[in-house]
């Protein structure tokens, strides 16, 4: 990921429905979650959330696949270990085992 995508996933994330959206998605893993499920879960208008997941998809940090008349979405996880991995990439000076902690707590949130 280079600094253009990584300030798109910013700007998705800096918006206060979209990072609930995203963390939701987080939540849901594998199986994902329709729009109406996303919306219904959030209390948000299904056109309201039309926009916000459209922008969330544009920045790379969720996918989406049809499923008849529904949309059911997910994270993207090439998109957040992108972002992760742009953020950390010089973590701790050099020194990767500094940042054990930091990725023991992100590998076993929850």
């Amino acid at each position: 990921m280079d600094k253009n995508d990584a300030l798109s996933a910013f700007g998705a994330l800096s918006q206060s429905t979209r990072l609930d959206v995203f963390r939701l998605l987080v939540k849901a893993g594998e199986k994902g979650m329709l729009a109406g499920e996303v919306s219904g879960s959030l209390g948000v208008r299904q056109n309201t959330m039309s926009s916000n997941l459209s922008i969330l998809s544009q920045s790379g940090l969720t996918r989406n696949e049809r499923e008849g008349r529904n949309i059911r979405y997910f994270v993207d996880t090439n998109g957040l270990n992108g972002l992760l991995v742009f953020l950390l990439e010089d973590c701790c000076g050099g020194q990767p085992e500094l940042c054990g902690t930091l990725i023991n707590e992100i590998a076993c949130a929850g």
